[in-house]
């Protein structure tokens, strides 16, 4: 399934990454960038994007190892709030964009439904067979 549609110039995705809605026409490009096979790195990298002004502590004054511990640390706590509403986050972009909710994960399951029977039936062989 490839949904590329059109892609979003760079100021359209440095808006894009912060929470911002694109125009119409990237709707295709959006539901791809949340469904495809690299949709949780991507959202590493907007993660990372919207955490960089913790950067701007190296600019402080005061002992280099405090002000490196405190952006590590920063960055830490973010990512792992980041990380655990990633599902969340993602099916909010596609709501803004006008989709329905859950068409996300709908799409991400779907693209993985074979392997899953697959796995569930060697699973109730292994598991649950009466002999």
């Amino acid at each position: 399934m490839t949904l590329r549609g059109t892609r979003p110039n760079p100021f359209q995705w440095l808006w894009y990454a912060v929470g911002g809605r694109l125009p119409q026409r990237c709707n295709p490009w959006v539901l791809h960038d949340v469904t495809c096979r690299t949709w949780a790195v991507r959202h590493f990298i907007r993660a990372f994007f919207q955490m960089s002004p913790i950067l701007l502590l190296l600019l402080l004054p005061g002992p280099l190892y405090i002000r490196i511990l405190s952006i590590l640390l920063g960055m830490f706590v973010g990512y792992f709030y980041s990380m655990t509403y990633m599902w969340h986050t993602t099916e909010q972009r596609l709501v803004k964009q006008g989709f329905a909710r859950g068409l996300g994960e709908q799409t991400r399951r779907a693209r993985h439904a074979e392997a899953d029977a697959r796995a569930k039936a060697a699973y109730e062989r292994l598991y649950r067979s009466n002999t």
